[in-house]
């Protein structure tokens, strides 16, 4: 689950990690009393897109070819005037107006949205600040030490990526352990990383303790702040962030919900959810139904070593209702891009003969317009073969993985070149 920045900021403020005051507008002239409201000054208009290169990204009209705006995003051609950036500076009410209105309503397209970009719907007014350094913090887990670890370096304001390939001893790593927190010598020994001292040294370990709180309180699967900046008055504060939390979590933080922004949401992913299901959209045309994220990973892996690539990830679980199967398929065939579809069946808890009774429901149902191909294994999967061959349906039924696998990326060849 993602949020955008200044639901970000407001969740860290709130557990007491420094931010830059700032409001939340939808329209220029909301902009323009944003401006005064916060003093004035040096401020900041930012784009509000779940993606990060904002500041190199560019808000373009339906008119403006996308493939350009990628490449002027990605610095491979110079802005021309009057294509907006995502992030501007103002120093007057009528300026941050003007600012809003180049933003709102337009598309942002950054190195990472790719050239569809995304649609701007809010920007936020945020005080600038004179900073004396630029430094960058973010927290993710660690797969290998099944705990979080921080990382801290110097290199702050730019593509961390970039430093990770390049330089990455210049990032440092500090695993935390989520009983203890981050303790008072691993803050001091990031703080010193940083290269933070005197009243900075201590504003800084504040900040890092209160930010680990939250993340690991909040069930934060990556944060990020870059750039994490010290003001030329000693102030060490968040100037972006960056906040994804863990899904299985959720339970957790009924709260979120209202953080999150369906607009910039997947609907295939969304209406997966709300049905109890695990689906992820990918780019192939072969879509997968599979009982088991084990199994699920195995069929994709299957289907490209067979020269196909899947459309998405889906594991239906090993206790679906037959609606929910029914539910599964209406997402899956709702893809224009999909030419066949992967049916992979294990039957454990889940019955075979459920997905059968679902499938022929579906076929009925649903138009189905690609191949279907069905393997089912398991429990009563004699009794699911035999509903499917007494169907007089056209569904392709196959005997084990490769065989599976074969069939399906054949038949979406087929139906493609058709």
């Amino acid at each position: 689950m993602k949020v955008h920045e200044y639901q970000a900021k407001e969740l860290l403020a709130k557990a007491g990690v420094a931010v830059p005051a700032g409001i939340v507008v939808s329209t220029p002239a909301e902009a323009a009393k944003a401006y005064e409201e916060l003093g004035g000054g040096l401020i900041v208009v930012k784009a509000q897109v779940h993606a990060g290169g904002r500041g190199k990204g560019v808000a373009v009209g339906p008119e403006v070819d996308r493939g350009l705006a990628l490449a002027i995003a990605s610095g491979e051609k110079s802005r021309p005037d009057g294509m907006a950036k995502g992030v501007q500076l103002v120093k007057s009410a009528a300026d941050a107006e003007k600012a809003a209105a180049s933003l709102l309503g337009k598309t942002l397209v950054t190195y990472q949205t790719g050239p569809e970009g995304q649609a701007i719907k809010k920007v936020l007014i945020t005080v600038g600040h004179d900073i004396a350094k630029e430094l960058y913090l973010g927290l993710a887990v660690d797969r290998n030490t099944k705990r979080p670890v921080v990382m801290a370096s110097t290199e702050g304001g730019v593509d961390i990526e970039t430093v990770a390939h390049n330089t990455p001893e210049k990032i440092v790593h500090e695993p935390v352990d989520v009983a203890l927190g981050l303790q008072p010598f691993q803050a001091r020994k990031l703080c010193k990383a940083l290269g933070l001292s005197g009243d900075s040294a201590k504003k800084g370990a504040v900040f890092l303790k209160n930010f680990v709180k939250f993340c690991i309180d909040s069930d934060a699967s990556l944060a990020e702040i870059n750039p994490l900046i010290v003001t030329d008055k000693g102030e060490v504060m968040a100037l972006d962030c960056k906040l994804n939390f863990d899904d299985n979590a959720n339970f957790r933080h009924k709260d979120y919900a209202a953080l999150i922004d369906e607009d910039e949401e997947d609907p295939a992913e969304l209406r997966a959810g709300r049905s109890g299901l695990s689906y992820v959209s990918l780019d192939g045309d072969i879509a997968c139904l599979v009982n088991g994220a084990g199994l699920a990973m195995s069929t994709m892996d299957l289907i490209k070593y067979h020269g196909g690539e899947p459309a998405n990830f889906l594991d239906v679980g090993g206790g679906a209702e037959k609606d929910q199967v029914l539910e599964a398929f209406r997402i899956l065939l709702s893809s224009d891009k999909v030419n066949a579809v992967l049916v992979n069946i294990f039957g454990g808890i889940m019955r075979c003969d459920v997905i059968a009774q679902a499938l022929l429901a579906a076929y009925d149902e649903i138009d189905f317009r690609v191949p279907l191909v069905v393997r089912l294994e398991g429990t009563n999967s004699d009794i699911g073969k035999a509903l499917l061959e007494k169907s007089g349906r056209k569904i392709i039924t196959a005997d084990g993985l490769t065989d599976a696998a074969q069939k399906v990326v054949a038949a979406a060849k087929k139906h493609s070149a058709a």
